[in-house]
């Protein structure tokens, strides 16, 4: 067991944080208690706004450390609209792990479920199944620290695109387009971009043709993102995975989350070379935070992007198993209306969603 032993740092964060993040934790405690085969440690520590109110940082040192020496972090949600740096900007620690830990591939999955609000008329819409893959260290987030205000005149940011960080990026897409492949899917990989104004993009772009030539067996497409989010809007059903900089996905991302049903079905994780970062795309929800009506599906569905990601890296077959048991409790939860949550009009707060979560997933082990 002791290969098997991982450490998970947990940053329950703001508003809705520590509610969700409880709820996915009570979902993979019964999957390791079911399973076996795996065992997880969980470290909590403080960060974020409210932390920043009354600390004064929006993250400890010692809180940053323990996010480098885990085995992998788990995140709940950052920032309060009252809570604000000098300068304006929201408190952000996730940023700097993204940054410090090089966080470089975002992978957001934009999946309909059954009995979810359908935003489009169009019955095709029940086939969603995609992947916005944002770039997350740089793009035009890369000067979020040092853009610059000249007296009160005129403000300047730097948009930056790198080869090695974009070559991963692709290498990732394709190996994304290819696992979804052999599930029957798409094997698609269309980058997204605005390479007919920006030298930036037109690099971009170039790379990812470059890395194209070398997956002859993945399509490849491109797109402009103007363009694109009017396809996301008219044919969604179509595209597989989504290659983009940061900007550009922390928007069209977020359509996606919109297009599914909202935000509380949008899941991430936040990858790199030697570190994950798993949360849900939503923000903190102070508005219903504290009230037990938070949709806890997102985190739930990192928590499962999370086992999965560990089982292979680490090579623990029961991780991976834990994962696909959890989606398909999820799953279905939805199909036979077992999961019901108030973001939708549904009648469940987040503790009866556990409760039924929990139902299923022990429902799945005793297949």
């Amino acid at each position: 067991m002791a290969g098997n032993a991982l450490n998970i740092a947990v940053y329950p964060g703001d508003g809705i944080g520590r509610e969700v993040i409880g709820i996915a934790r009570a979902a993979l405690d019964a999957l390791e208690a079911g399973l076996g085969g795996f065992k997880l440690t969980y470290e909590e520590h403080a960060a974020g706004a409210a932390y920043y109110r009354t600390s004064g940082e929006e993250i400890s040192e010692a809180s940053m450390k323990a996010a480098h020496t885990a085995d992998a972090i788990l995140l709940g949600a950052m920032g309060l609209p009252d809570v604000r740096l000098p300068d304006g900007r929201e408190i952000a620690p996730h940023l700097r792990m993204r940054d410090e830990l090089g966080l470089f591939a975002g992978v957001r999955p934009v999946k309909a479920y059954p009995n979810t609000p359908r935003r489009l008329l169009d019955e095709r819409a029940a086939n969603i199944d995609l992947i916005v893959l944002r770039e997350s260290t740089e793009g035009l987030f890369y000067s979020r620290t040092f853009g610059e205000v000249i007296g009160d005149e005129e403000a300047r940011e730097t948009l930056r695109i790198t080869r090695p960080t974009t070559e991963k990026l692709f290498d990732v897409a394709f190996k994304l387009a290819r696992g979804r492949k052999a599930k029957g899917g798409k094997g698609l990989v269309t980058c997204v971009d605005k390479a007919n104004l920006f030298r930036a993009y037109a690099f971009f772009r170039k790379i990812g043709f470059e890395r194209a030539a070398l997956n002859p067996d993945i399509q490849f497409a491109t797109n402009y993102v103007d363009a694109q989010a009017l396809d996301l809007i008219r044919r969604p059903w179509d595209f597989d995975v989504l290659v983009m900089e940061n900007m550009f996905a922390d928007i069209l991302s977020d359509l996606g989350g919109g297009l599914v049903g909202g935000m509380g079905m949008a899941p991430c994780a936040e990858l790199g070379e030697a570190h994950g970062l798993f949360q849900p795309a939503h923000g903190s929800a102070p508005d219903i935070a504290g009230q037990g009506k938070a949709n806890p599906t997102a985190t739930v569905l990192s928590a499962a992007m999370m086992l999965d990601w560990l089982g292979e890296r680490h090579g623990v077959p029961k991780l991976i198993e834990a994962a696909a048991i959890l989606e398909k409790a999820v799953e279905d939860g939805f199909t036979t209306r077992a999961l019901r949550p108030m973001e939708f009009g549904g009648d469940q707060g987040s503790a009866d969603y556990a409760r039924a979560l929990l139902e299923l997933i022990a429902q799945t082990l005793g297949r």
